[in-house]
């Protein structure tokens, strides 16, 4: 996964650099370091940390001794934490030095070997450990089905799913897509994305890695700071929020833009009047494709032969098979809509500790169930028009509504809450929550319930409208129809 040489593998934009073969040294002390704190082939490595360099050679060092890395987002609050700690029972945890206390006081982190620190400028005792140790480790053999990611999704229905990504998922997605997008030692790529998830992790970084390119090394999307290195970038990867803040900016130019060859999106849905509008900007057009975190990338419009159409996600990548289904998984005839199935060697193992789950996503001949409601043309071509599951997206990150409605109707005063996505055009989709009030009670503030909130979810799952309603729409059985307070809030965030 990591090119050999002395080129240079990553540069800051206070001008440090580090080369490939340094970053191997530094890889092989971390793994070392792993070793010395009693990881094992097998072992899960969580990770809730700052995007950093560091952070990088420690997700590789725990490849290279046979472990799996579990990351975590950032923004996960100590209650959520507590869950993730007891359902993957890591041997090591890195966090910051201030959330140590609070998590090693959890009773599920009992089991944990070792509590490290990493910090946002890459500094921590996990690194004042590694410079102990020496920089050659020898990598420890892995099968093509052994676990290398331990990556958690979200599920409708209840907590958190950790999907099982195997050594294979991620070599086939990589190789495939660094032949695909045409990537080379001569690249370099701005890297802004986090790097908690498959986009940042698994698209961006390993694209880079294997080809031996350069990345620009951002630790998060600052607008001025991403303007000023695109005209030294030649690929770029980002989620539709990007593209929209750089288009508010006159700094977006074709000049600015002279050495891209690549502009890629995902995450999210992308507009395709911000498709348009870049295009006419900077005489670029973005290359949208579409994955999962079980199953990484699985199509993506052409880099090289044939249009990138806007609102399309292009074609199944080598190797990997697609089909539109009925719910009950019978084949549907092109143009027809249904949901998206999947199969191919970057499809995941299943889901951690859950062979239940894992068999109901999973059809009898292999394929893997997305969830997602497309369309095929006789083409091949496909569209994501909608989601069978209840899923937000909004700014990438994934958010479902169930855990955010339990978290609500959990506050005193509430009688119902129903949680929806709403166009935003920042972030693709808003969420936002309707409530009602309990029997003779008056609902809570909008900041009441905000507030509330806050000390509860990660800041990204927060309602940006909660509205107050007397009743909630329903249909004959009884259910809450969110299509219908979809189209009553629809213009929310549109002003």
């Amino acid at each position: 996964m990591l090119a050999a040489g002395k080129g240079v593998a990553f540069e800051q934009s206070d001008g440090f650099t580090l080369r490939y073969d340094q970053v191997l040294g530094i890889v092989g002390r971390f793994a070392n370091t792993l070793v010395a704190l009693g990881v094992k082939p097998g072992d899960r490595v969580m990770v809730q940390a700052e995007k950093s360099i560091t952070s990088v050679c420690i997700y590789l060092a725990t490849l290279k001794v046979g472990a799996v890395y579990n990351p975590l987002n950032t923004a996960y609050t100590t209650a959520e934490l507590d869950y993730f700690i007891t359902d993957a029972e890591p041997a090591v945890l890195l966090v910051s030095k201030a959330a140590k206390p609070s998590l090693a006081a959890l009773p599920a982190a009992k089991g944990i070997r070792a509590i490290e620190t990493l910090e946002a400028d890459g500094t921590g005792s996990i690194l004042d450990l590694a410079f102990k140790q020496g920089d050659v480790h020898p990598t420890v053999p892995r099968a093509p089905n052994d676990l290398a990611a331990l990556l958690y999704t979200s599920g409708t229905t209840g907590r958190s799913k950790g999907a099982m990504i195997t050594h294979e998922n991620l070599v086939s997605n990589v190789e495939t897509l660094c032949k695909s997008w045409g990537f080379s030692n001569t690249d370099v790529l701005l890297h802004a994305l986090p790097i908690f998830h498959v986009h940042g992790l698994f698209v961006a970084l390993h694209t880079a890695l294997l080809a031996g390119a350069k990345i620009l090394w951002h630790t998060k999307f600052d607008l001025a700071a991403v303007l000023a290195d695109l005209p030294k970038a030649t690929v770029m990867m980002g989620v539709p929020t990007f593209y929209t803040r750089m288009l508010g900016s006159p700094a977006l130019t074709k000049d600015a833009c002279r050495k891209l060859r690549l502009v890629v999106a995902g995450s999210a849905p992308l507009l395709a009047e911000t498709h348009v509008e870049f295009k006419a900007r900077t005489g670029l057009e973005i290359v949208e494709r579409y994955g999962m975190t079980e199953t990484g990338m699985i199509t993506s419009n052409p880099y090289n032969e044939g249009a990138r159409i806007a609102g399309s996600v292009g074609f199944a990548l080598p190797g990997i098979s697609v089909r539109i289904a009925t719910a009950e998984g019978k084949p549907l005839p092109a143009g027809e809509t249904g949901v998206l199935e999947v199969k191919g060697p970057n499809v995941f193992s299943g889901y951690w500790r859950n062979a239940e789950k894992t068999k109901d996503e999973f059809r009898s001949d292999g394929y893997f169930i997305s969830g997602d409601l497309a369309t095929m043309a006789a083409d091949g071509r496909v569209a994501i028009v909608g989601r069978a599951k209840d899923l937000i997206i909004s700014g990438g990150f994934n958010v479902y509504p169930k855990e955010i409605e339990d978290e609500i109707n959990a506050i005193p005063g509430i009688g119902e809450a129903a949680v929806i996505g709403l166009p935003h055009p920042d972030f693709g989709e808003g969420v936002a929550a309707v409530v009602t009030g309990g029997a003779g009670q008056q609902a809570p503030l909008e900041q009441e319930i905000m507030a509330r909130l806050g000390t509860r979810l990660a800041k990204f799952k927060l309602p940006k409208r909660v509205f107050v309603v007397a009743e909630l729409p329903r249909n004959a059985m009884g259910k809450v129809q969110k299509a219908e307070l979809r189209k009553t809030y629809d213009a929310t965030f549109k002003s």
